[in-house]
């Protein structure tokens, strides 16, 4: 009988271990965080609709519909940090580029524009120079933190993605 029940107690301890080790909003959501993704662009794109080419960049792989610009009711618009960085509020990466659509615009269309024809609209298929991937967005209280280690040039204790 004792066996039986260290051994269930063995079991629970493996069950629970993992999502102990997840912050308590992530084990609720059963969603992952985000990465804090910061970056800096040739120009100011902060305004414009980003669509995710595919890596010849010949495609658009992924773009949003006009509802998913919007996180938590406001424009995703990227927040602007020092040093030209800006904070990632929408999904960018490496193959992402920006079309000659506002935030704003593209929210009050009806549906999403095709693919081929956001393609025609790239501003520039190669945007950045320079891209930091910070590791999961929970992982910082505020943008404060962000803002911190590019004042304090931390970066180099990131990844860096371009």
């Amino acid at each position: 009988m004792k066996s039986k029940i260290l051994f269930g107690l063995v079991i629970l301890s493996f069950i629970t271990a993992d999502t102990k080790a997840q912050p308590k909003e992530a084990r609720m959501s059963g969603r992952p965080s985000p990465q804090a993704i910061i970056y800096k662009t040739k120009a100011d794109y902060s305004h414009y609709v980003a669509v995710t080419l595919s890596e010849d960049k010949s495609r658009i792989v992924s773009y949003p519909a006009p509802q998913d610009v919007f996180t938590a009711g406001t424009l995703a618009l990227p927040t602007q940090l020092p040093h030209g960085f800006w904070l990632d509020n929408r999904g960018i990466g490496p193959n992402t580029c920006f079309v000659k659509i506002t935030y704003e615009k593209y929210a009050k269309m009806p549906q999403s524009p095709s693919a081929d024809d956001l393609y025609k609209l790239i501003i520039d298929k190669q945007p950045f120079t320079e891209m930091y991937d910070l590791g999961a967005r929970r992982d910082f209280k505020d943008d404060k933190e962000i803002s911190y280690i590019i004042k304090k040039h931390k970066l180099k204790e990131y990844k860096r993605l371009l």
